[in-house]
């Protein structure tokens, strides 16, 4: 199949519907954070960009949102056009110009602190990150506390990045300023936003 019919076809089916249910999903797993959401595959992205997150794109993302692309995204054309024609995002230059960054290899990311970490006035403007895990069952377990978790919640999400736990304190310690993460797997979502705190489980 060539790449202007790729980039045509695999859209929402009921854009308003469908946008909703994501929209939905992702608020409850960022009130909720370390809950699975689960997400029916609405879109029919290009591989390597999954369904889950390109469901995530076409519902969240639009002309006013930057994009970042990681590597094995951004090399595939299809997946620029099919983004460019399905959302009207357009490609930011650099991560500390994204909202979104969406990101197929998550072991191989660059630093959570290259991406734009909103400032105290606009905390806001920072990116969120949309990282396509396997599961979130089969990794290093994650104690998550904080807003929204009663006492803890536990995920493992597979192949993060180097040093995430590491990397997300300093996170926290940006407050208000940091990113936000959405975890996409095939069949679901859970959410880490900036104010949940993680404590690894030694074995």
């Amino acid at each position: 199949m060539d790449a202007a019919v790729q980039s045509i076809e695999g859209g929402f089916a009921d854009p308003v519907f469908n946008a909703q249910t994501v929209f939905r999903a992702v608020m409850d797993a960022m009130a909720r954070p370390g809950s699975v959401q689960p997400l029916p595959a609405f879109a029919r992205p290009p591989a390597p960009l999954s369904a889950t997150a390109g469901a995530i794109a076409l519902a969240l993302c639009d002309n006013d949102t930057p994009l970042w692309l990681d590597p094995a995204l951004q090399s595939s054309a299809a997946i620029r056009s099919w983004l460019g024609f399905h959302s009207g995002a357009p490609l930011a230059n650099t991560p500390a110009d994204a909202h979104f960054a969406f990101v197929a290899t998550p072991a191989e990311m660059m630093a959570l602190d290259g991406f734009s970490q909103g400032t105290q006035d606009y905390p806001d403007r920072s990116t969120t990150l949309i990282l396509q895990v396997g599961d979130l069952a089969s990794g290093a377990p994650l104690l998550l506390e904080g807003p929204g978790i009663e006492t803890s919640a536990t995920i493992a999400p597979a192949r993060m990045p180097r040093h995430f736990v590491e990397q997300w304190k300093q996170n926290n310690q940006r407050f208000p300023r940091g990113v936000d993460i959405i975890l996409a797997t095939a069949d679901g979502i859970a959410c880490l936003p900036r104010t949940t705190r993680i404590k690894t489980m030694e074995a």
